[in-house]
């Protein structure tokens, strides 16, 4: 059967979030460093795009090869394991306790930073022939983005640190609904189609993704990009990763699992 019913792929969204729980520390942060850095070279190839054409919306179209990638190799994303591992602890599975998920959440952050830098330091390199040389347009493109999306919201005090988060929490509602996109059909492509639709909202939308960010921010940075560590960390990173946390599991992990797996009583005629 190519199609997953409901109660049975999020029953896998229940597995797989304990199989992440218990899985190697070396094996979380590998996964998690190929996945940040998979998903860095998406984000990279989508701005390329987009000043090349000057059409954000091609690179919106494109830019989902990189979590299909990623995800069906078995890789982890940040976003992802915000979703899926607090389901376990839920679902009571023996020895998911609160420590393991934020141990779990800890491993995946720390590889996909690891990753997402990588990535950024290879194309700050080859964009500037080692530091050499101006950035180009596409250089110039990533700084500007660095700012906007960190300065550009401290203009707004307390209001911009909000518009961030709610950013996040869209970008992960749909970011989620990619991961369960791949738990949902049996077959390559079914799994891709899933993934895909959600993933192309998210990013033509301008969501915040806060593995996404990982590259997003150092690169511009290295690109001369007029923000400091802090102001990405306190002005994009937190509140980013913040509203990915809830937005993931309110509107996905705990809407799924609350219907397909503790359902309410049928009601009587």
């Amino acid at each position: 059967m190519s199609y997953l019913v409901p109660s049975e792929f999020v029953t896998k969204m229940v597995d797989a979030g304990e199989s992440k729980i218990y899985m190697a520390t070396r094996d979380t942060l590998i996964r998690a460093y190929m996945a940040g850095a998979i998903l860095a070279l998406a984000a990279a190839m989508a701005v390329t795009i987009t000043v090349q054409t000057g059409n954000p919306l091609i690179g919106a179209l494109l830019f989902p090869v990189g979590f299909c990638m990623l995800y069906l190799m078995g890789f982890d994303l940040l976003t992802g394991v915000f979703m899926l591992t607090p389901l376990a602890l839920l679902d009571r599975r023996p020895g998911v306790t609160t420590n393991r998920v934020l141990k779990n959440w800890g491993l995946v952050f720390l590889g996909n930073f690891a990753g997402a830098l990588t990535v950024a330091f290879m194309m700050s390199f080859i964009l500037t022939y080692g530091f050499n040389t101006e950035p180009g347009t596409v250089g110039e493109k990533l700084a500007a983005i660095g700012e906007s999306r960190t300065l550009g919201y401290a203009e707004f005090g307390l209001a911009g640190w909000i518009t961030i988060f709610i950013r996040g929490m869209l970008c992960n509602w749909m970011v989620s609904m990619g991961v369960v996109g791949a738990m949902i059909s049996t077959t390559v492509s079914g799994k891709v189609i899933a993934m895909w639709m959600p993933i192309f909202l998210f990013f033509y939308m301008g969501f915040e993704h806060s593995v996404v960010n990982m590259f997003l921010f150092p690169c511009a940075m290295l690109m001369g990009g007029d923000f400091s560590v802090a102001d990405y960390f306190i002005w994009n990173e937190i509140p980013t990763a913040l509203g990915n946390l809830v937005g993931g599991l309110a509107f996905t992990g705990l809407t799924l699992y609350t219907t397909h797996v503790r359902t309410a009583p049928k009601r009587s005629l």
